[in-house]
Parts: C-alpha cells; structure tokens; sequence
C-alpha cells in the first residue's frame, strides 16, 4: 500500500467542543484492510476519490466507487479490499472526541456526528477539494497553516454532516462514553498492518508497559484479550485472503505468519467452525 501519512496531534474545537485530530493519510490501496474496529471516541472519515474496492461494515458489504464517503466511529467492525485493476485511493482522518462532551455544550453539527457511528454515501459537499487543501496546508506548512488546518478540519465535519441530511441513521446508538486512550492508535495500527507478526511482548515494548498492563489495556478498552485480539486478526484477514481464488492456501498461510499450512488450516477451522478450503467454496 503506498501511503503517505501525516502525524497531526492537533487540538481544535468545534461550536466549543474540543476535537483532535491525530493523523491524515491518502494511501493507494494495493492489499486488503482485515476487519478491525476503533475504540470510544475515536471516528474516521474515509473519503475516496479514484479507483474502486468493497467496505465490509456492521455485517454489509458495500461497494466503493469514486466520490465515496464513509465514516467509521466507535466500536464498528470493519473491513477494505481494493480492486486489483483499479484499486481505490483514499483520503483519511482519524479523530478522537470525548462522547460526554456534547451533553455539556449545545452543538447541531457535533450532535449529529457523534450519533451516527457508521454511515456511507456519497459526497455532494466538495470533500476532494477540501482534503486536497488539507494536505497542502500540513505538508507546505506556509504562515499561518495551523490556523488554516483547524478550520479546514472542522469545515470538515460540517461537510460530512451536511452529507447526512435526507438519510436516515444507519445506527444511532451512541458510543460508551469514556476519554480516548492515548495508545489507542499504537493497538490498532498494530493489529491491523502486522497481523503476520503479533507479539504481546512487542505490543507492550510500543505501549511503554509490561504485558500484564497491555493485557489489561486490551480488557479494559476493547473487552478482549490479546490472544482473542490477535486471532481476530489473523482471521479477519484469512477470510478476506481467501476471497483472492488466485491465492493458494499454502500462500495464504505464509502471508498470516503460520508454520504450515495444516497449523493454518486448524485454527481457521477453530475460529469458523470449516477449513479454509470449504470457507472458500461457499464464497
């Protein structure tokens, strides 16, 4: 996947509520996404404007076209594969927001942002030209950049609620309320790209912890253990290799970072209840 990746850790606010932006990327998609979710008060806006790919989300599958609009807040599973012949390019921005704060401060646009999760569509508000601003100002850094960010960020979330008028909730439950862990983005960014390598030890190395506190982190925060985090993983990403019939199963098993194929064979079979082979076959 070639990417490029901006670390922000940038505060600003919106109608009083404090948002902060803590990375911007545009990536060209040439390997899948496994499915994974984000923890409370962490959002991303995906908005992508070349190229084409699927978006398994809440159980669905949905396809990605040019000038699609997805946002994926909270505890929402989910998952990208891009088309081999044209694979899609997409601008991100991962947020954090603190839930409770919108009951302290009365804000429409934040209201609605923070009440849908999960929501997918189309962009008729201008997000290409806004995100392509975005990253001049963060990449040029002219006078004044900072300042130009910020209100570009939160142009950014009034964009993206504009866009939900006239659609209905996809879901409107709101997230469990607690404050962003500062090592959310290390996890996930963890178990999402090095699925192939996953260590408790290492995790916790990056975390600043021992293991037993990154175990306890993992409870706390995502209700699963680092075991259950990392077959997770490697399965989200097994079931989406598997959807590649050009893909042998020896190679898939290579790909995840197990032993054999049979080793790989007999956890798939544990985690969905059939051996690959059938898996595919029912595709």
């Amino acid at each position: 996947m070639n990417s490029n990746r901006l670390e922000l850790n940038l505060s600003f606010s919106l109608d009083g509520i404090p948002v902060q932006a803590i990375n911007m990327t545009y990536e060209r998609f040439l390997r899948t996404i496994p499915s994974h979710s984000h923890g409370s008060g962490c959002y991303e806006i995906h908005y992508i404007p070349f190229g084409y790919g699927s978006l398994t989300a809440e159980g669905r599958l949905f396809r990605i076209v040019p000038n699609t609009l997805f946002v994926t807040g909270p505890h929402v599973e989910h998952a990208q594969a891009p088309e081999p012949e044209e694979p899609m390019q997409e601008y991100c921005a991962y947020l954090k927001i603190q839930d409770n704060a919108r009951h302290k401060i009365s804000s429409p646009v934040m209201e609605s942002f923070l009440s849908m999760p999960f929501w997918f569509g189309a962009d008729n508000q201008g997000i290409h030209g806004l995100m392509r601003q975005l990253f001049q100002e963060l990449e040029r850094r002219p006078i004044g950049y900072l300042a130009q960010a910020k209100l570009l960020l939160s142009q950014l979330l009034i964009y993206t609620v504009r866009n939900y008028k006239n659609d209905r909730p996809t879901h409107t439950a709101p997230a469990p309320e607690s404050s962003a862990n500062p090592g959310s983005v290390i996890i996930e960014e963890y178990f999402l790209y090095e699925y192939r390598s996953l260590s408790l030890e290492e995790l916790a190395r990056r975390l600043r912890l021992s293991p037993r506190q990154t175990q306890r982190l993992l409870l706390s925060y995502y209700g699963k253990s680092f075991q259950q985090k990392k077959a997770e993983a490697k399965m989200s990403a097994a079931a989406i290799l598997l959807a590649d019939k050009g893909k042998s199963i020896t190679s898939i098993a290579e790909e995840l970072g197990y032993s054999s194929p049979e080793h790989f064979s007999s956890a798939f079979r544990s985690y969905y209840g059939s051996c690959p082979r059938e898996y595919r076959k029912n595709l």
